[in-house]
C-alpha cells in the first residue's frame, strides 16, 4: 500500500471515528457540565491513573499548572473532582474524580478504553508505540500548518 492510498483511508475512517465517538451518550448526570477535551483528558487521566497532583497533571497533558488549577477549580465546585491534601506533603494537593461522579465519568469513558483496548492488542508493544507516535506526529503536523 503506498503513501497515498493510507492517507486517503484516513482521511476517510477518522472522520468516521471522530462522529462515532461524539455520538457516545454523555450520562446525565454530566450533561450540563458543558465538558471540553481538555476536561475529557484529565478524567481519563485520574480514572485510568488514580489521583494526582495537580503538577502531574498539567506535566501529562503538556499545560501549564495554573491552567489545570483553573480547570479543576471549576470542576471541584461542580462536584466533579474533590481536592485534599497529601499525606506525604500538606503543600500538596491531591486531585481526584468525586465518589458522587466517579460511576458517570466511567460510564461516560469505559467504552473508549475498551475500544483502544481492543483495537490494540493485536499490536506488539513496540508496534502500539510506533502507533502512538504516529498520532503524535500527526497531531503536531496539523497544529504546524494551522499555524503558518
Amino acid at each position: 500500500m503506498s503513501t497515498d492510498d493510507t492517507v486517503r483511508e484516513l482521511l476517510l475512517v477518522m472522520p468516521r471515528m471522530v462522529g462515532r465517538i461524539k455520538k457516545l451518550p454523555l450520562p446525565e448526570q454530566l450533561r450540563s457540565l458543558d465538558l471540553a477535551p481538555r476536561h475529557l483528558s484529565m478524567l481519563s487521566l485520574l480514572l485510568l491513573d488514580g489521583p494526582q497532583t495537580v503538577s502531574r497533571l498539567a506535566g501529562v497533558l503538556g499545560v501549564a499548572p495554573t491552567t489545570i488549577s483553573l480547570i479543576v477549580s471549576d470542576l471541584s465546585r461542580r462536584g466533579v473532582l474533590v481536592r485534599r491534601e497529601d499525606d506525604d506533603d500538606r503543600r500538596r494537593r491531591i486531585v481526584d474524580i468525586s465518589p458522587d461522579s466517579r460511576e458517570a465519568i466511567t460510564a461516560w469513558l469505559s467504552p473508549g478504553a475498551q475500544a483502544w483496548r481492543q483495537a490494540l492488542a493485536p499490536l506488539s508493544p513496540a508496534e502500539q508505540r510506533a502507533f502512538v507516535d504516529t498520532l503524535l506526529r500527526y497531531e503536531q503536523a496539523v497544529t504546524a500548518i494551522r499555524d503558518q
